[in-house]
């Protein structure tokens, strides 16, 4: 099953419910990052760059707990940073179980397996392994060799344990259709619970710029890569409302929806959105409120938003798109692993 039955439905009902209660704007997946710190220096990433006094600073389980019930948010996705390495992290999750909130914890992998035993097994949890292809690729974007290999093990030492296992692929310019599909092949003999892939965003303190996609270039690379999924000839499991997938190849043409994911960390709640640098709120009530939403998204004219199809910003227009009558039987059909 490409997504927990329990989780689309608890979903789909605090859709309907927002829209019940006309609200225009509200979150659908909170970004709580607990700590910017990692144990890899990823050249794609622009979170490992903040000043070492920042990156020595944790979030605290309470600090947690209030974000979450303050956002509201029915999903929390934990990145960082690598979430693994805060001290109380199964707390933190923990916390959140209790609290009934769908969990993807964002992990590389190297701590995994020796982690395993601070948590249990639970509908609310899954752990969202990092891998951007086979071993050469993946070992080059994460910048240390054997990175992959222990990845892999992690994620079946995880699944053997009765854990959700999610993959979480980021694409980028120069990447190979034949060897992401390759990839894909791969990752369905590791028995996970859904393959998730978003085009990378140029962080603007990312080491590497050279690599990121433009959006023209986005939608030929993955019309290229689920070319043979789309045709019907592969069913591979990809943990998305399938109306996502159609906005990556260009079938769809949505704009973001920049609160759908708002980012809670060490430094308060970041605006407008997870990807860009421009400041942070102390309540979650203003950043909804005083954000000039007009000037974010691809209409807006706004640069930095020009060319991003990242899954944090689409996803959330994909779902609510997905609540149209029309739509409502295919999305339905990706819980079942049909897109």
């Amino acid at each position: 099953m490409a997504v927990n039955l329990q989780q689309a439905m608890d979903i789909g009902k605090y859709l309907v419910t927002q829209r019940l209660k006309g609200r225009k704007r509200f979150p659908l997946v909170l970004m709580l990052e607990p700590l910017f710190r990692c144990n890899l220096a990823c050249t794609g990433c622009g979170k490992i760059q903040h000043p070492k006094e920042i990156l020595k600073q944790n979030l605290t389980p309470e600090q947690c707990f209030a974000a979450v019930e303050e956002c509201g948010a029915p999903v929390v996705s934990i990145p960082g940073g690598e979430p693994l390495l805060h001290p109380q992290i199964d707390e933190i999750v923990q916390g959140l179980i209790e609290r009934k909130k769908y969990i993807y914890l964002c992990t590389n992998g190297l701590l995994l397996e020796k982690s395993l035993d601070k948590f249990q097994p639970s509908p609310y949890l899954t752990f969202s392994v990092h891998l951007d292809g086979m071993r050469e690729l993946h070992d080059q974007c994460v910048d240390r060799k054997g990175v992959f290999d222990i990845a892999v093990k992690a994620i079946r030492a995880a699944k053997a344990k009765g854990f959700r296992v999610t993959t979480n692929t980021t694409i980028f310019e120069g990447t190979q259709p034949k060897d992401m599909q390759e990839f894909f092949d791969f990752l369905e003999t590791l028995n996970t619970d859904g393959m998730m892939i978003s085009p990378g965003y140029s962080y603007e303190w990312a080491p590497d710029q050279d690599h990121f996609l433009h959006r023209e270039q986005t939608r030929t690379l993955f019309r290229q890569i689920l070319a043979p999924y789309k045709a019907g000839e592969k069913n591979w499991n990809f943990n998305h409302n399938p109306l996502f997938l159609d906005f990556l190849t260009g079938e769809k043409d949505y704009e973001c929806t920049p609160w759908g994911s708002p980012s809670y960390s060490v430094l308060g709640w970041q605006k407008p959105c997870y990807l860009l640098n421009e400041g942070y709120y102390s309540t979650f009530k203003e950043l909804v409120a005083q954000t000039d939403w007009s000037q974010y998204g691809q209409n807006s004219g706004n640069p930095k938003c020009a060319d991003c199809m990242v899954h944090c910003g689409y996803e959330p227009t994909a779902a609510m798109d997905a609540m149209q009558p029309q739509n409502m039987a295919r999305a339905l059909g990706s819980v079942f692993g049909r897109g």
